[in-house]
């Protein structure tokens, strides 16, 4: 794979993960570049969705030797995707719509008190869901059977009890998404059976974060640089709205569960949550180092992993390859192409609204914000395919199947 132009200015220790027909923007190797140069930083990985940011780049992976950097994070703590692959083969278009929009208005947590939907999900994550007085049986059962984490104990969440949780089993705003998708074609049916898909069954994506919990804990710690113990405050608050974020996803991903009447345990055959913005210590170069995410989703090992697409282009599960040289890392995502302004301007002189909250693909979108359906129309993020197979040339990961979106809710 020829390494994009743009890579010359990136120092030794950083790379470019990018076929040439990958369009990636010129300042966000800028932002790569500067981020890669910080004192610590021993790797640096931008990913083929690599995208600018306020000053940090989307899309990248980076490794530092001794210090934890909280920018890098920001306010995207914990943000991330869940899947839920299921055994429903079809239902009405109409229907559909119609069921999710009422999922989306009813709360699963209206009977349980605020304070203790907050302590319990800050201290377990989803599986705290089902410790709670008042919680629908259903979701219970789903939390219940929630792996552990290996997340490290949460840290005080004395600054943070401001009534977070009343955004629990929302979406959000940029490009977070709950969907409903059809397993396409599979690519690795052994890996795909392990995961419980199967082609023409239908599935729930579930991508989101930890709302504005995120946003304060990125201005609580703001610019610091964190060396030794002075690290441990703050990677345990974001252990904490990781494990926020984690529940909310399970909570959208319940609401879609019975908007296709399979939040019974015997509809639900396998899934998984993955978590792209964080910070972990793992090897590197054979020695220990922080390894922050920033918008790119963990490929350790041999896990599933995925890479979304839009709501007109089909994401895809992978499987990873536990790829060093990409610091254990894959793209998020598709990566925008268009800011959001600009999308605006040039999609509202494109399309009419019917079209869309329709796709190419077959696909409904429910978003009663405009300027949301505007901003996050396939037109404005890059094409899928050639991230994907950027990817797979790289070695970071092979794919699985491809998960084609039929209702998308922005909301």
């Amino acid at each position: 794979m020829k390494a994009p132009a743009d890579s010359a200015a990136l120092p030794a220790h950083a790379r470019l993960v990018a076929r040439d027909d990958v369009w990636l923007e010129g300042n966000a190797v800028q932002q790569l570049a500067r981020v890669a140069a910080l004192p610590g930083c021993v790797r640096a990985v931008g990913m083929p969705d690599l995208h600018a940011g306020r000053g940090i780049p989307i899309g990248a992976a980076f490794a530092f030797a001794d210090r934890v950097v909280p920018e890098l994070i920001g306010g995207d703590a914990g943000c991330g995707v869940r899947l839920v692959a299921t055994s429903i083969g079809r239902m009405a278009p109409d229907a559909l719509e119609r069921r999710a929009r009422q999922a989306m208005d009813d709360d699963p947590l209206a009977e349980c008190d605020p304070r203790a939907v907050f302590e319990r999900v800050w201290e377990r994550g989803a599986r705290g869901l089902a410790e709670l007085d008042g919680v629908p049986e259903a979701l219970a059962r789903l939390a219940a059977a929630e792996l552990e984490d290996s997340l490290r104990p949460s840290g005080d969440a004395s600054p943070y009890r401001a009534g977070y949780e009343g955004a629990l089993g929302s979406v959000g705003g940029g490009n977070h998404f709950l969907e409903v998708a059809r397993v396409g074609a599979l690519r690795d049916p052994a890996s795909a059976k392990a995961l419980g898909l199967s082609a023409g069954e239908l599935v729930v994506v579930a991508h989101s974060g930890s709302r504005g919990l995120g946003g304060a804990l990125g201005q609580r710690w703001g610019g610091a640089v964190l060396e030794g113990d002075a690290a441990e405050p703050y990677l345990g608050e974001l252990a904490g709205a990781c494990r926020f974020a984690r529940a909310n996803r399970l909570l959208l991903a319940y609401r879609m569960l019975r908007a296709l009447g399979a939040s019974r345990a015997s509809t639900i055959t396998g899934g998984l949550d993955l978590t792209h913005n964080d910070v972990a210590r793992e090897a590197v170069g054979g020695e220990l180092a922080w390894v922050h995410r920033k918008g790119a989703a963990p490929a350790r090992g041999s896990d599933f992993t995925v890479v979304l697409g839009s709501r007109g282009a089909p994401s895809w599960v992978m499987r990873s390859c536990d790829a060093e040289a990409g610091l254990r890392s894959v793209a998020h995502g598709a990566g925008r192409k268009m800011g959001r302004s600009e999308a605006r301007e040039k999609i509202a002189a494109r399309y009419r609204r019917r079209e869309l909250v329709r796709t190419e693909l077959g696909g409904r979108v429910v978003c009663d914000d405009p300027a949301l359906l505007l901003e996050e129309h396939p037109d404005a993020y890059k094409p899928i395919e050639p991230v994907i197979e950027s990817l797979v040339e790289a070695g970071l990961a092979t794919p699985v199947a491809p998960l084609v979106p039929v209702l998308t809710v922005k909301r």
